[in-house]
């Protein structure tokens, strides 16, 4: 069995949103500066790197991402590759998508930018359009995986974000999928479980 680590490495060199926290890593303590031990003190957005939205993140009264059922985070997840498009729309999604699939990762053009190293935020990501979340949604899909920093286009950030967070459709954002070949993987991904927080940085894995 191999296991394929999708996560983004977190660092300073991470690529944030425009306007989110860009990541700090600092130390209180260190071993070399004559103290007891090495304590590292981490500033992070929750939706920086691979992470997890919650329904609280676009949906007013929602829940926080500890409620969040790890059965949905853990099973089988289908991956699709889409090199060409420029947005996935109910035509291209619908395409790709056959019936009874619980779980998808999109793997497009963005998972291009990680093997690049771009330090410089894209406006311009392939993104899930709100038409493609409601087929998606209509299909029984419990969880979206893309691989860039939002599931929605720049311009239209709720639509797709309220159509899935809304319908229960857990959605996991900033994964790498340039290295993963189209097809079935066991997906596991564990966000931490802070409480109350509409989204949190977490590890993701398919497994073979």
């Amino acid at each position: 069995m191999s296991i394929y680590d999708i996560s983004l490495p977190i660092s300073e060199a991470l690529v944030v949103w425009p306007g989110q926290t860009r990541v700090s890593l600092s130390q209180i303590s260190h071993l070399e500066r004559g103290d007891r031990a090495t304590v590292s003190r981490l500033e992070i957005s929750a939706h920086a790197g691979t992470h997890v939205d919650a329904p609280a993140h676009f949906i007013r009264g929602g829940a926080g991402v500890e409620t969040l059922d790890l059965n949905i985070l853990i099973g089988p997840a289908l991956v699709v590759h889409l090199p060409d498009v420029d947005a996935l729309t109910r035509a291209v999604v619908s395409a790709v998508i056959p019936a009874g699939v619980e779980r998808v990762l999109f793997r497009t053009r963005n998972s291009e930018y990680w093997v690049r190293g771009e330090r410089d935020f894209k406006t311009d990501f392939v993104a899930v359009t709100d038409d493609a979340a409601r087929w998606l949604v209509e299909q029984g899909v419990r969880l979206v995986g893309v691989d860039y920093l939002s599931v929605a286009p720049f311009e239209a950030l709720a639509p797709t974000h309220q159509t899935l967070l809304g319908a229960g459709v857990v959605v996991v954002e900033g994964l790498n999928l340039s290295q993963i070949a189209p097809g079935v993987y066991e997906f596991v991904c564990l966000p931490l479980k802070l409480v109350g927080s509409d989204g949190t940085p977490a590890r993701a894995i398919l497994r073979d």
